[in-house]
């Protein structure tokens, strides 16, 4: 599905100029990005959606070890509708409420949340979806001990302000942050670039997603295509 949108793309990007091209580059990251949380994302299914994500599959194998310590996590999304396929498979898997807050959840309801999450105890919720816009500025979340990146925002001082729902004063804890990223995709090559501080990764940090546009037709194609052994088997082969 990721390599289908890359060579459907490419093509039409090949043979747009300007405005256009700059909207289809714009469309085929965000595509890719989707597809990288889940193709049921991407294909705006419902389900099902065990053993189609490796990112949900490892996700989910590192909230069972939270619960099972008795933490708290929080699990960042930008897309909503990525939010609620999060809610409800780690509900139904994990046999655990899970909260979910997003731009349309009222201000009342949303306070509900928190101090529900934040009161702790045994029967509370501990596992908390925000969509990374909503729930990433002005909360105080620090019953967290573990938050989670499900998708990135290649900004590093959006995701650090999200980071610092648990980080409020108040917390006593040591706080583990994980970032999870597809390997061999644009997600794994463009976190590369901003972790090795290569020169591009000044452009990525100041302009969001925006320099992706002024690239040519062979880096568009090197940045996205997948790169040889990131595909495996559902056995692992």
């Amino acid at each position: 599905l990721y390599k289908a949108a890359v060579d459907h793309m490419l093509e039409a990007i090949a043979a747009a100029s300007g405005i256009a091209r700059k909207g289809l580059v714009l469309a085929l990251l965000t595509r890719l990005k989707q597809i990288c949380n889940h193709p049921a994302q991407f294909l705006r299914e419902s389900g099902p959606l065990p053993r189609r994500s490796g990112k949900l599959t490892r996700l989910t194998e590192m909230l069972e070890e939270t619960l099972a310590e008795s933490d708290r996590a929080l699990i960042f999304t930008q897309y909503q509708a990525m939010g609620t396929l999060l809610q409800k498979h780690l509900g139904k898997v994990l046999g655990t409420d899970v909260l979910y807050l997003h731009g349309q959840t009222p201000r009342q309801e949303r306070d509900r949340m928190v101090e529900q999450f934040q009161a702790g105890g045994d029967g509370g919720p501990r596992l908390f979806v925000l969509s990374l816009k909503a729930g990433g500025t002005g909360l105080n979340l620090t019953a967290a001990t573990q938050v989670f990146h499900f998708d990135r925002w290649w900004n590093p001082a959006v995701e650090d302000q999200a980071t610092d729902r648990a980080y409020r004063i108040g917390q006593t804890r040591r706080v583990q942050v994980y970032k999870l990223v597809c390997a061999g995709t644009v997600e794994d090559k463009i976190d590369l670039m901003i972790r090795s501080k290569k020169e591009l990764a000044t452009s990525i940090i100041g302009a969001g997603e925006s320099w992706v546009t002024e690239l040519n037709n062979d880096q568009l194609r090197e940045l996205f295509s997948l790169s040889q052994g990131s595909l495996v088997d559902e056995d692992g082969s």
